[in-house]
Formats: C-alpha cells, structure tokens, sequence
C-alpha cells in the first residue's frame, strides 16, 4: 500500500475542548434556554475537512454527543425547498431525504430529536405529504408560515400575528440545537418564535450562532475565509469586517454579509421580545465558533483552502452549464481565483486529465466520438490517468489503473476480463436497449466485486479501494450519474471541466 503524506493543520482535540466550553458558557448566561442556532453540515462536513487539513468531519457531530444529556435537536426545512426538490449537491438527494438521513444520524449518536418545522408553509402539496410521512414515523412535525411584518415591522413581528401565529415547539432540554439540511431553512425565524413564546410564558431563555465559516479571527482575505465566500457563490455571499464589533470593541473580526445586514433588526427584535435586552452589540458577539483556535499550521490550512476556492470554480462552472446558478456566480469564482494569483490548471490534476483525453482522441484515429480523460493524485503524490474506450468510461479506468497502482499490479494485467466487460455491455446493449455500452464507474464496481470471488488479482485490487478515500480527482467531462454517485461513495473529491460527455440532450 502507498505511504500517506498528507500534512496536518487542524487539531480537532484542542477544537473540541474549546468549542464545547464555548457553548456551555452560553447555556449558563440564560437561566432557562439557549436556541443555538447551528449552521454548516454537522455531519459529513467534508468542506472544513478539505480546508482544514485534520478536521474530522463528523467532529460536530462527537461535539453534540457530549452535549446529548444537556441537548434537543429541531430541524428546519424550507416548504419550497421540498416542493422544487432542491439538492445537496454533496450527496446527491433531495433536502427532505436529507432530513430523514439526518435523523437517523442523530438517533446512531444517541441525540434527541425534538421535531421538524417546516417553514414558510403555504400549503405546498409536496411538503403536506412530506409532514404526513413524518408524522406517521412518530416524528413531531410543525407548520410556520411566513412571519408577518417580517422584516422591517418590528412590532408586528414580535407580536401575536407574527411570532405569536407560529406553533411553540415543546422541548425539555436547556440546549435546543436549531439546524437544517442547507442555507434559507428559517433557522433564525424559528429560534426567535421560540424566544417570543417563552418569554411570553415569563421564562428566560437567549439565542446564540454557531457557524463554522467564515472565521471570526483570522484575517479578511485569508485563503480560509475566501473558501467560504467560494464555496457560497450560489448565494453570492461575501465576507466583510463586522463594523458594529469594531465600533464598540475596536477589535477587526469577520462576519458575513447577510449577518452583518440584518443584525440592526434582529437587535430591535431580541430587545422587543425582552423588554429591552439585546444581550449583544455585534453579529460576532452572537457566535461561539471556535475553529480559528483549532488551526495549528497556517500555511497547510491555507494551501488547502487555494485548492478549494479552484475546485469550487469547477463546480460553479459545471453547475451554470447545467442550469443551476447564473453567470454571476462564475465571474464571481473567477475573481476570487484572481484574489489569490492562482488558475484552473493549478489543481494538479487538471492537466494530466487533459492530456489524457488528447491520447484518446490521438487513439480514435478520427473516429467521431467525444474523448474523456481523468485523472487521480494518489496519497503519495502520484498521478495516475485514464481515458474512455468502447468498453468503459473514463472515470472507470482511472479508478482501476489507481487501485493497480496501489496494489502494485503490473500495467498489462487485466484486473477484469475484457470479456466480463462485454457480457455487461451486451446487457445493456440487447437487454436494456442502450444505445451506449461503455462501463460507467458503478457498474465496474459491481463488476469488480463479482470478479474477486474467484479472481485473486481482482481482490487484491478490491481492498486497494479504501486507500481513495479523499484523493483528488479531475474529469474532463460532466460525469454520468453513475460516475458520479460511485465516486461519492468511495470518497473521492472529484472536479471537472463543464463539458457533457455526449452531444445527447437526453442521457437514458
């Protein structure tokens, strides 16, 4: 197997202590009920495990399972988040799926989970039947509409038309984490229903964020921070310098612009519901993020925050060639690349992809067709390359020429018999009706996996597959969903240029 080199600069130990000190810190500030407002993935965050090296992923998740005795969870969805069937894109399923996945997470790590809420409701059709599956697991779901008055009519909001319409959500805990399967969920509208409630019912309860990015505490224009700003283009969110933090503390501290934009209101609404009591004087006074404290080498976190801020680019690109965001989010990618000097071809992988795909069409001999190449960096730095066939995809023999690599196979042995391959594509071809036979990445995997029942070399190269495990990856083509669904579950974090691999308007 082939040595891992790659660096540290994250101590998810130190974190974790401080993080956890943080938020019961701010539990014991109100004397009946904290709303902790929790953004960003706690499950899976692969984005911090990518521009922190040595963040474990699933560390907020560890964080809560420490906090299980003191902590609830309410979930959050957006009614016309389920009705358009909006994605994440991280996975690959619908926000309402999420939910269910995300609740089965919750139970394994022995979390409560108090309810769902769905919000903004206006009796979508898809979100009705989406709370009658709930319900009939045994899930409490409830219902907001959009809050009245919201958001400049203070004093409509914060009163009986407008949080005091919402349901209250019974919960037991003095810890009750609000989170959500992505952005817009109505995470705060529902923390400060809450507060409205309680504080109707003469008891104290407070609010508090807990956002992984941007990092309050380092710099504007560091790497980290930028990655943030890339990995958000969609939303075109940008990072700023949090003007009432510094006012009143003189202190430079990074926010985010909706945060910054809305804490005027949001502060006449806590001081509404309280009487008087805002409790903070700035966005960042709001937060209990402690993951600047977690960094330990600057220069290993920055490096792989550059490779982020390029792989968003890719995906940005990718996803305005398929309809899902407007050429703003591109130019904007772009220019954060220009922030800082790099371009496209500085992920490592992009180039021998693409010469790759050149040997392709150097071997089609100018037949018509489209040429594909990919390629993989391996833990050890090495590139190893692949390009389509008739057989298979592109990604496909990337993968296998990798896992010869690392299973230290001779080049000219066949892990899989050209001829099970044929067997498949006749399948497909005579049985299914394809008109395209070539192997996608799922199917040889399966392929791979029948094999090494009776194939030693192909079970050697079988185990071989773990050591993917968060390799980078580039295409040169959009892959096919059954690339794309394989290469997420072996790990791999994959890029590619915004072509589709066939001229077909329609992949069946």
């Amino acid at each position: 197997m082939l040595a891992t080199v790659r660096k540290v600069g994250f101590d998810n130990h130190k974190y974790l202590n401080e993080q956890t000190a943080a938020i019961l810190e701010r539990v014991e500030r109100f004397s009946d009920k904290l709303y902790l407002e929790f953004g960003g993935k706690i499950v899976a965050d692969y984005h911090a495990m990518r521009v922190l090296p040595g963040f474990d992923p699933n560390v907020k998740m560890r964080l809560l399972h420490k906090l299980r005795d003191k902590a609830e969870i309410v979930m959050c969805i957006h009614a016309g988040d389920i009705e358009r069937r909006k994605m994440r894109a991280d996975f690959g399923i619908t926000y309402d799926v999420d939910i269910f996945r995300m609740i089965d997470e919750y139970r394994s790590w022995e979390l409560d989970v108090a309810a769902v809420v769905i919000t903004r409701f206006a009796d979508q059709p898809a979100a009705k039947i989406f709370k009658n599956k709930l319900e009939r697991r045994g899930i409490r779901t409830y219902t907001h509409r959009f809050t009245k008055g919201y958001p400049t009519d203070v004093d409509t909001i914060v009163s009986d038309e407008g949080y005091g319409a919402n349901e209250y959500i019974v919960t037991k805990k003095p810890l009750v984490v609000v989170t959500a399967p992505g952005p817009g969920s109505g995470k705060l509208a529902t923390c400060l229903s809450q507060l409205y409630h309680d504080h109707k019912q003469g008891h104290t309860s407070g609010y508090a964020k807990f956002e992984t990015f941007p990092i309050w505490n380092i710099p504007l224009n560091h790497p980290v921070n930028i990655a943030y700003e890339a990995a958000t283009t969609d939303l075109l969110d940008s990072n700023m310098i949090d003007p009432f933090h510094l006012e009143k503390y003189k202190v430079t501290a990074v926010n985010y612009n909706r945060d910054v934009e809305v804490f005027p209101v949001l502060r006449r609404i806590l001081k509404k519901i309280t009487g008087g009591e805002a409790h903070y004087e700035s966005p960042t006074d709001m937060g209990v993020n402690r993951a600047g404290f977690g960094i330990v080498d600057d220069p290993v976190v920055s490096r792989a925050a550059v490779q982020e801020v390029i792989a968003r680019y890719f995906q940005c690109a990718r996803d305005y060639r398929m309809g899902y965001v407007e050429k703003e989010a591109v130019e904007k990618s772009e220019l954060l690349m220009d922030d800082l000097e790099v371009k496209p071809e500085d992920r490592v992988v992009v180039t021998p992809a693409r010469d790759a795909a050149k040997e392709a069409q150097k071997a089609g001999k100018g037949n018509q067709g489209i040429y594909c190449g990919a390629a993989i960096e391996l833990p050890d730095g090495t590139i190893v390359t692949g390009k389509n066939t008739p057989l298979m995809h592109a990604a496909s023999s990337a993968v296998l020429n990798a896992v010869k690599q690392i299973a230290c196979l001779p080049e000219d042995i066949h892990i899989l018999s050209p001829n099970v391959i044929r067997s498949i594509g006749g399948l497909k071809e005579h049985v299914f009706g394809n008109k395209s036979v070539s192997l996608d990445l799922e199917e040889i995997l399966i392929a791979l996996s029948m094999s090494a029942t009776t194939n030693p070399t192909a079970q050697k190269a079988l185990e071989s597959l773990k050591t993917l495990r968060d390799c980078e990856m580039h295409i040169t083509h959009i892959p096919t969903p059954g690339d794309e669904k394989a290469l997420r579950k072996l790990r791999i974090h994959f890029t590619s240029d915004p072509e589709f691999a066939t001229a077909n308007l329609f992949d069946g």
